[in-house]
């Protein structure tokens, strides 16, 4: 089930931090390793940093953007550090390691990790179902990227481990994957600027907002589809129009 967990490290600028990171998941039992733009491809210094685990690295399949990195992946947590305008549903790092271990019996599931210097952006925030923080001391929260691998890798073990001994409760739904809710986010924007809910010229932050809804109701792969069967009838009474 540990394959089904993916550490995604996006634009992550040196590649002793992709080494140690590689170290971190493969002490924890993880292997998946994707690098979104990475600055520089992993080196020798990566090799030497990440010890034992360069297995890890030299599997470790790197891409243009986040979206494809996650496409095929039915639960998203983004890592942020910091406060944003607008908040998006939260989840404490033990509870982060219970999701990605139950979801990850039905489908993929990632964990985010964003650049050294400023973390994600909010755009790739946006791509994600839940936020995680490590509640580390407010009067010192500095942590290395490899260090945050490695704190919430050891929470999705023990998630894990809980799993192997019976303590876990099943997830019974099935939610749709980050390129279908793509998909659908692209729809509703182009429905609501055929009825001229959103000016093409004046968006504002109408989408951001609606994203932040459907990602906190979480609509099943069913009531997604419900949803996208809405969006074709108002479209085709638009095009009478």
């Amino acid at each position: 089930m540990l394959d089904q967990v993916r550490i995604v490290l996006v634009n992550t600028s040196h590649t002793g931090n992709i080494g140690s990171a590689a170290r971190a998941m493969k002490t924890m039992g993880l292997s998946k390793l994707y690098l979104v733009d990475p600055v520089s491809a992993p080196d020798g210094k990566a090799s030497a940093l990440a010890a034992g685990a360069t297995d890890v690295l030299a599997n470790a399949v790197t891409v243009n953007t986040l979206e494809e990195a996650i496409a095929d992946c039915g639960l998203v947590v983004g890592t942020s550090a910091r406060s944003r305008t607008l908040s998006w549903p939260m989840v404490e790092p033990r509870e982060c390691g219970k999701k990605l271990v139950a979801e990850g019996e039905k489908y993929p599931v990632a964990l985010v990790f964003g650049r050294e210097n400023n973390g994600l952006t909010n755009e790739e925030l946006q791509q994600c179902h839940y936020h995680v923080c490590v509640p580390a001391n407010p009067e010192y929260s500095s942590l290395n990227l490899a260090m945050a691998v490695q704190l919430l890798s050891y929470e999705t073990r023990m998630a894990w481990l809980d799993k192997e001994n019976g303590h876990y409760q099943e997830v019974e739904e099935e939610y749709p994957r980050s390129a279908d809710l793509e998909r659908f986010y692209g729809h509703l924007q182009e429905t609501l600027l055929e009825t001229g809910f959103i000016v093409k010229q004046h968006p504002g932050q109408v989408m951001t907002k609606l994203r932040r809804l459907f990602n906190r109701a979480r609509p099943e792969e069913q009531e997604l589809n419900i949803l996208r069967g809405i969006l074709a009838s108002v479209q085709k009474l638009t095009n009478k129009g």
